[in-house]
């Protein structure tokens, strides 16, 4: 792989996005202290279980990525990424924050596979790649922070040869009676906001999932031996016909037409 300063395709974007380009937090995001204890505060104690159920959705949305070309926007840590380089995936990992990116490429180191993937600074809204270049784009954890999400859709679809992945936070959910005390707060979504998104970008939805009747920051502030009874019980009322409209968080997979 090569990096972003050396890359051989050159491109104009189809829209001008100096003007739109919006990210929630972005100073914030790229600070090292951040950086170095996001996973910490995420990820640890209830919140493993949240980091579990964001990689079955991955890899249930991807299936096999065995020599799969595959970009992950808003990479972070890179979870997904290190993930998906394992399992033999062709991928980069694209992020806004060096910081981060500093803790993926040890994670990367830590497991082995730090030549088999590429972590590359980068803006999401001006991919530094040609049109249809990847079979799969994905970001977690990305859309309810832009302020400009058609924009940021339509990008990932244009270097997308098959298929698009991406998750948000609901409006219709507990998340929405606190987003609002949450230091950046979130873009909550309606099912059909998303699906005028995905008309706008050419992409044709294949599935969504809909997880989570209590939100993410609960699970993170508990025991993991407390949050496993609960998220069982999570689980078995969200298996219920009703329970989608409340769910905290989608899953949606797309496939460019």
């Amino acid at each position: 792989m090569v990096g972003v300063e050396t890359y051989p395709y050159r491109f104009s974007p189809p829209v001008d996005y100096g003007k739109t380009r919006s990210v929630k937090g972005e100073e914030w995001y790229q600070a090292d202290e951040v950086a170095e204890e996001y996973e910490e505060k995420r990820f640890s104690r209830g919140g493993r279980l949240i980091d579990r159920r964001e990689k079955q959705a991955v890899l249930d949305a991807i299936g096999p990525v065995d020599d799969q070309n595959v970009l992950e926007i808003a990479c972070g840590t890179g979870r997904f990424t290190v993930m998906l380089a394992e399992r033999g995936a062709d991928i980069v990992g694209l992020d806004i924050s060096a910081a981060m990116l500093q803790q993926g490429r040890q994670k990367a180191r830590d497991a082995g596979v730090a030549d088999h993937l590429e972590f590359m600074r980068g803006d999401a809204a001006r991919l530094p790649f040609p049109d249809d270049h990847f079979d799969t784009v994905f970001a977690m954890r990305f859309f309810h922070l832009a302020d400009t999400p058609a924009a940021f859709l339509s990008e990932m679809c244009r270097v997308a040869a098959d298929r698009v992945v991406f998750d948000t936070f609901n409006g219709t959910s507990t998340r929405s009676i606190y987003n609002w005390l949450l230091p950046m707060g979130s873009r909550l979504y309606a099912r059909s906001e998303v699906e005028k998104l995905l008309e706008g970008a050419n992409l044709e939805l294949v599935n969504a999932e809909h997880d989570w009747i209590l939100p993410y920051g609960f699970y993170r502030k508990i025991p993991g031996s407390i949050a496993d009874p609960i998220r069982d019980a999570d689980t078995t009322i969200g298996d219920l016909p009703f329970a989608d409209r409340f769910a905290s968080v989608s899953y949606w997979t797309a496939r460019v037409r």
